[in-house]
């Protein structure tokens, strides 16, 4: 697997298939990990009743629908949420695999997604973003991309990436400094790791994540102000603003990138 590799609707249909199984993993990972739980064990049960899930009611969105969002056992609601995260991460995945296809690029750029999708989550329910996450997502998006590297001599690359990573963490990293309550140091870890996986596709990207992240932070800010749901010092997970961000440059920044590159040139 080399750079960027033929995508389409073969190399979607795989990815979007594991990103439907991995979905399910991501479901127990955004639940467990601010709990400080175990990922691996016990293994998956009902909130309510403690019934351990069987296999058979363990098939990502589909399992859920058969049973009407409820549990097998004490038939209390399930919520809508897990079949949400399993089917965005599924159509995430696809994504990526039509457009990067069977490559190291694409493998890379769906964990980035995983892991973002996971931090995202976890930061609107708890405004707090795990650092063994974002290291070991960052440890894995670098591993593949160092394979990549090697495989095509891609070594430019990987460089730009490296860049792109340390120039927003740099900046966020004042930003914090100058004003802790304004920016989280989580948030800063997550510039490192996003500037990192869009660099590896361009400077452009890296670029076009972070903008999307602030003007879809502005806007949901500007809009919660104005229906009186929000004033002017109410904390806002800015880091699930940066994962979507990113995983928007990464889906649909090709276009752009393009469009800017010929609208310059």
């Amino acid at each position: 697997m080399t750079g960027f590799g033929p995508g389409g609707a073969a190399a979607a249909a795989v990815f979007g298939l594991l990103g439907l199984l991995v979905g399910s993993f991501a479901n127990v990972v955004i639940y467990r990990v601010p709990e400080g739980r175990s990922v691996v064990s016990p293994p998956s049960a009902c909130p309510k009743c403690g019934a351990r899930v069987r296999p058979y009611d363990n098939v990502p969105v589909v399992s859920w629908a058969l049973l009407g969002g409820h549990c097998r056992d004490c038939h209390a609601p399930i919520s809508p949420r897990y079949p949400a995260v399993e089917a965005l991460v599924g159509a995430v995945f696809a994504g990526i695999g039509w457009r990067f296809g069977v490559s190291w690029t694409g493998a890379g750029e769906a964990f980035l997604a995983l892991g973002l999708v996971v931090l995202g989550f976890i930061d609107l329910d708890h405004m707090v973003l795990p650092r063994r996450l974002v290291y070991a997502t960052l440890v894995v998006v670098g591993a593949a991309f160092v394979a990549g590297s090697a495989a095509g001599d891609h070594w430019g690359r990987l460089g730009v990436a490296a860049l792109c990573a340390l120039v927003p963490w740099a900046l966020f990293f004042a930003i914090n400094y100058v004003a802790p309550h304004a920016l989280g140091f989580g948030d800063v870890r997550l510039a490192l790791l996003i500037g990192f996986g869009l660099g590896w596709l361009g400077a452009a990207y890296a670029f076009l994540g972070f903008l999307a992240a602030s003007v879809l932070g502005s806007l949901v800010g500007v809009g919660l102000i104005a229906a009186g749901k929000a004033g002017r010092r109410t904390a806002v997970p800015f880091g699930t603003f940066l994962a979507l961000g990113a995983i928007l440059a990464v889906l649909a920044g090709g276009p752009i990138v393009n469009w800017y590159s010929g609208f310059t040139h």
